[in-house]
């Protein structure tokens, strides 16, 4: 019986765990190309990978597939670490880490709702990126597969608004007056 006391106990720590601030992201051209969308699905990626080695005993696939995409993993994270720190300000890294404990969350409740058929259907992951080369080449697979993520979030630049430029011109005629 401690399956059903670890499936309740990992559904309520996802539960617990959005709470923080969630977002709707805005699924047009300009945000599908802005760079926090490919971290976010890099990201979402290894950490896929990641839940698979640790369920399916495939850790030196994993490892394999870090040590090859290294520099790729490395600028995505700075990447994701921008976005954070733009969108969140001093709350950034509690932010960050609240997000990849979600992510991981989220993937390995996928992987108990899957039960004994999740390896079968995930570890040929593996075997697909080492036919990758590039960042590109890691950038379209990852983008191209149904990745869970525990949030959606706002990653595209709000454009100049004409409230934008209401509230410029009330400040200039408000210090005009002074």
């Amino acid at each position: 019986m401690p399956q059903p006391f670890i499936r309740i106990s990992l559904i309520g720590l996802i539960v617990a765990s959005f709470g923080f601030s969630q977002a709707v992201y805005a699924n047009n051209a300009a945000c599908h190309n802005s760079p926090a969308h490919e971290a976010f699905n890099v990201q979402g990626l290894k950490s896929e990978l990641m839940v698979t080695a640790l369920s399916c005993n495939a850790q030196t696939q994993y490892n394999d597939f870090i040590t090859k995409f290294r520099p790729v993993l490395a600028t995505q994270e700075t990447k994701l670490n921008s976005y954070f720190r733009t969108t969140y300000g001093r709350q950034a890294q509690k932010a960050h880490d609240d997000y990849i404990t979600q992510l991981a969350n989220v993937q390995s409740s996928q992987g108990l709702k899957a039960g004994t058929i999740f390896c079968l259907q995930r570890l040929n992951m593996f075997d697909e990126i080492k036919y990758l080369n590039t960042s590109s080449d890691l950038s379209e697979y990852a983008d191209a597969k149904d990745i869970v993520q525990p949030t959606s979030f706002e990653i595209c630049s709000a454009p100049t608004s004409k409230a934008t430029k209401h509230t410029r011109t009330r400040a200039r005629a408000k210090h005009r007056r002074s």
